[in-house]
């Protein structure tokens, strides 16, 4: 596949369907991998997390998830096919279900969520076989891991939040043996009806941040690192410079 170097990380140049393919492919493969789902405040952090940024290099498929990746590699002259996000990927997958009846392990969220979402999930995709579920507060993941090993999963879905997720499954859940392993960050809060999505026409218009800034306040410093991701980025095509 092709990949797109923004700030230093290579984003594969991948469409929705490719990527769910790749993620069959590895299935198959059976060796453990790491998917990444980027978006700036990923490429981001890894500028400055060491340990996180080697989470990045190692996985085996990072696709764009945010408009600012997608207009990132437009401004690099090297635009990317599609945006594919965790939800829309993870989605995807689960139609694949029933043809490839992959088996899942939900972690991560809070108490209650990742159950109330594979509830949700297996009534739309009958499909889907859910063999663990475990949400994402606990400091010991000793029965956490050996479940995963017992029930042998083929895909883990891990909402741990940004960074913490990928660490986790290259640290743990990779030497438990999973052969993939997506970080789906708040995922599981709309699968479960939670949190409502941004309606179909802002995420195709590339608007769907803001309906998660309206709905949460809170994001707005985080929001605040976009207008630096791009000035980066535009830095970057200017010097020829990654860093």
């Amino acid at each position: 596949m092709d990949r797109v170097s923004i700030l230093g990380v290579e984003v594969d140049n991948v469409s929705l369907k490719e990527a769910v393919n790749k993620v069959g492919e590895l299935v198959a493969a059976g060796s453990p991998s790491l998917i990444v789902t980027a978006n700036p405040e990923i490429i981001w952090l890894a500028r400055n997390d060491n340990s996180f940024a080697q989470c990045l290099e190692a996985a085996q498929m990072v696709t764009a998830d945010g408009i600012g990746i997608i207009i990132a590699a437009k401004i690099l002259g090297k635009p990317l096919k599609q945006r594919v996000t965790g939800i829309d990927l993870t989605t995807a997958i689960f139609t694949e279900t029933e043809k490839k009846p992959y088996k899942f392990y939900f972690l991560g969220g809070k108490p209650g969520i990742a159950q109330k979402a594979s509830e949700k999930i297996s009534a739309r995709f009958p499909g889907v076989q859910v063999v663990g579920i475990h949400h994402g507060y606990f400091d010991d993941d000793t029965m956490i891991l050996n479940d995963i090993r017992e029930k042998k999963p083929d895909i883990l879905l891990a909402a741990l939040g940004m960074g913490r997720q990928e660490k986790w499954i290259r640290e743990k859940a990779m030497a438990a043996g999973v052969p993939v392993s997506i970080g789906v960050g708040g995922s599981f809060d709309v699968f479960s009806g939670e949190v409502k999505r941004a309606p179909v026409w802002m995420q195709k218009t590339g608007l769907e941040w803001l309906h998660r800034l309206i709905n949460q306040p809170s994001r707005f410093t985080r929001m605040l690192q976009l207008p630096k991701f791009l000035m980066a980025v535009i830095m970057s095509r200017l010097t020829g410079k990654q860093t």
